[in-house]
């Protein structure tokens, strides 16, 4: 998949093309669905299939007081979307002056003259342009002028019935229902980043772990004790996660994410790496003393190791 930062960024022979716009926060099974018509369409019609997004949530520039936590950093959404066949992507930094760009101009300057669209997708409560002033009806008609058609997509609905969306796969997570969020995302939920010394609890009591740096990228789930994998450069690695506050000790006032990995001793500080969610084991609970939180840290060890073991 090719990726362009910027409209300028686009070759002047791209194209011609079939794109998509949104956010596509999480890259869930809905947006998925969207990318995969666009990917056939496309490859029928001999265009490239292209995903336009945004390098911010656009709530973030517009009211950051309503904006919500991302379900994926950049660096794992333009990770995900490679995974979904597209030829390219665009990524549109967001800004206020982006913001202020009138509706035309945006169809003009970023999908005519840069991607040379043919073909755009679009839901139908689709906006666009300075203060949303662009909807679809706009948009066909600038498309009927510039020589490209408008496709309406419909939501995605999943096997419940229920919309898939970027906000209900937030709500799990914030449950720990890692299962559905699973299964709205079509990826199992993970969070990368820097591994980075810790208080060395876990290696007093036989269970070393690797500390994730608070500025982690990707949406941390509830408190709890998770079976999941450690990726490091490339090589997976059966782990047991925590998330919480360690509150069976005094003084540990953030929420911490640390994963024992499972029968290995590896020494992994300062390196990247990702933690992906496969189930949650239990809650995150103060237990009565060391001997009682030991026992109960080796049942999730063992317990996250059957479930790993038998994926």
């Amino acid at each position: 998949m090719r990726v362009f930062h910027s409209e300028a960024e686009v070759d002047a022979g791209f194209g011609p093309s079939a794109v998509t716009i949104g956010k596509f926060d999480g890259v869930h099974s809905g947006h998925r669905a969207v990318i995969a018509r666009l990917v056939t369409d496309a490859q029928a019609a001999g265009l490239v299939s292209t995903v336009v997004t945004f390098d911010r949530n656009p709530l973030a520039v517009i009211a950051p007081e309503h904006c919500p936590d991302p379900l994926v950093s950049l660096d794992q959404k333009l990770r995900l979307l490679a995974e979904t066949g597209v030829d390219a992507t665009l990524v549109v930094h967001f800004d206020e002056a982006f913001a202020a760009i009138p509706a035309e101009r945006f169809v003009t300057e970023y999908l005519v003259k840069a991607l040379h669209a043919q073909r755009v997708y679009v839901g139908s409560d689709f906006r666009f342009g300075s203060g949303n002033s662009g909807d679809v009806a706009l948009l066909a008609r600038l498309g009927h002028e510039h020589g490209f058609t408008v496709e309406l997509i419909d939501d995605v609905v999943g096997v419940a019935g229920e919309r898939v969306s970027s906000t209900r796969i937030r709500q799990l997570l914030a449950e720990g229902d890692i299962a559905d969020a699973t299964r709205l995302l079509a990826h199992e939920p993970a969070v990368r980043g820097l591994v980075v010394h810790g208080a060395k609890r876990g290696r007093e009591l036989g269970f070393p772990t690797a500390n994730l740096s608070p500025e982690s990228e990707g949406l941390i789930p509830a408190d709890g004790i998770y079976a999941g994998w450690l990726e490091d450069h490339g090589t997976r690695h059966p782990a047991a996660i925590s998330v919480g506050n360690n509150p069976t000790f005094e003084g540990v006032p953030q929420k911490q994410v640390e994963a024992h990995v499972i029968d290995e001793t590896i020494d992994l500080y300062d390196h990247e790496v990702e933690l992906t969610f496969v189930a949650r084991i239990r809650g995150m609970v103060a237990f009565d003393g060391i001997e009682a939180l030991t026992r109960q840290i080796a049942d999730d060890v063992r317990v996250a190791r059957e479930l790993l073991l038998a994926e």
